[in-house]
């Protein structure tokens, strides 16, 4: 497992340490309200005027919420993060932010696939351009940066896994003008701090490893204030973007085990893909640890990653079988998934639709969670020996 001691340290202590709240209690009180009122009507014009910042309606901001885009703006290293009520939100609010009809955004290829559905429908009818670059290709990003509006990024990419060197595309983007955002959803601010890099907006889908049980459904954006307050001023009210107080109070306690978590999700999906690369009938896998030294800023991986099977295995068959990994797509929680890539490549592209995304046809992604190395491993290879033919 790469070890990272300062890093885990610095998360572990952000996680951990709280308070006080109120009623000298461990955990965090859910301030389950949607209204909050005033004492005085020089109370109330004063903040309405915005003079005096406070909550007023929950729809905007709440105690409970506050805490938790707090502890996410800790942990990225952010002055200030919002969250939203699904990853999706989180991209959509914060891309419909700072572009305009005529605008063009240039995007890593293999972006994740309810991202592009995004650019290829609303942001298309909305007149906003988007082009797909490949992110390890420096020259081409800095041919296509001029006159975009926004660098769209993730590292590593979804399916394929590419990790890109972060801080050199986001010093492309800043020599020309251009606002960057990245997905941080599969390494999280654990394993990889954006800001740091350079980058100027970072967000993730926090359903997956900020939340870590696959109960609650959520999002995050964080950065410079003045980014983080254009987004909650132009764009949350009025799309109704809301964080409730019970699902940021579900972030928090996932929040105090992310560290730990992590720790084994790594060390799991190691071992399962140097097993898989000497596995009958694969042909490529795709996790960043294996394909030499991780890129700059990235300092450790999480459990997704993919591979590849040659036409000796059915892989329908192949998933069929398993019996620890279920069917299922939104990984980052405890349990370990399986998804294969015809199903996501009908659902991004259509059934009839000639998009390629890059992604092979025989390419499979797995989630490796918490149930046990040795018991995840015997699942895999009894599933491929059923599903071989001889």
């Amino acid at each position: 497992m790469i070890q990272l001691p300062d890093r885990f340290a610095e998360a572990e202590r952000i996680v951990a340490h709280d308070g006080p709240h109120a009623f000298e209690a461990v955990v965090p009180p859910i301030v389950q309200t949607s209204l909050f009122t005033f004492a005085t009507v020089s109370d109330m014009v004063e903040t309405y005027a915005g003079r005096r910042s406070r909550d007023v309606y929950s729809r905007t901001t709440n105690p409970t919420v506050s805490l938790f885009e707090a502890k996410m703006a800790a942990l990225e290293g952010a002055e200030e993060a919002i969250g939203f009520p699904s990853g999706m939100a989180a991209i959509s609010g914060s891309v419909l932010a700072f572009v305009s009809p005529g605008d063009r955004i240039l995007c890593v290829r293999h972006v994740y696939p309810d991202a592009y559905r995004l650019f290829e429908t609303l942001l298309k009818r909305l007149g906003v351009a988007v082009d797909y670059v490949d992110g390890g290709d420096l020259a081409a990003v800095a041919a296509a940066l001029p006159g975009a509006r926004l660098l769209y990024l993730e590292s590593p990419t979804s399916w394929t896994m590419e990790a890109h060197d972060v801080g050199a595309l986001a010093a492309l983007a800043k020599r020309h003008g251009v606002l960057s955002l990245i997905d941080n959803s599969w390494a999280t601010p654990v394993f990889q701090r954006p800001l740091s890099l350079g980058v100027d907006l970072v967000l993730h889908s926090a359903s997956k490893y900020i939340g870590g049980h696959s109960d609650v459904v959520a999002g995050v954006v964080a950065g410079r204030s003045e980014l983080v307050s254009h987004i909650r001023r132009t764009i949350c009210p009025y799309i109704g973007a809301k964080l409730a107080p019970l699902e940021a109070w579900l972030l928090l306690r996932g929040l105090r085990t992310l560290p730990a978590r992590l720790r084994q999700h790594e060390a799991a999906a190691l071992t399962v893909a140097r097993r898989l690369v000497e596995a009958p009938g694969v042909t490529a896998v795709c996790h960043p640890a294996l394909a030499g030294a991780l890129p700059p800023g990235l300092h450790g991986t999480s459990g997704l990653f993919s591979f590849v099977f040659d036409e000796s295995v059915d892989i329908p068959a192949f998933c069929d079988a398993l019996r620890l990994f279920k069917l299922g797509v939104s990984w980052g929680g405890h349990e370990s998934l399986v998804v294969p890539a015809l199903v996501t490549r009908v659902q991004a592209a259509g059934p009839n639709s000639a998009v390629d995304f890059g992604v092979p046809d025989r390419m499979v992604r797995l989630h490796v969670g918490l149930e046990g190395t040795e018991a995840l491993w015997a699942d895999l290879a009894g599933a491929l020996q059923a599903a071989t033919t001889p």
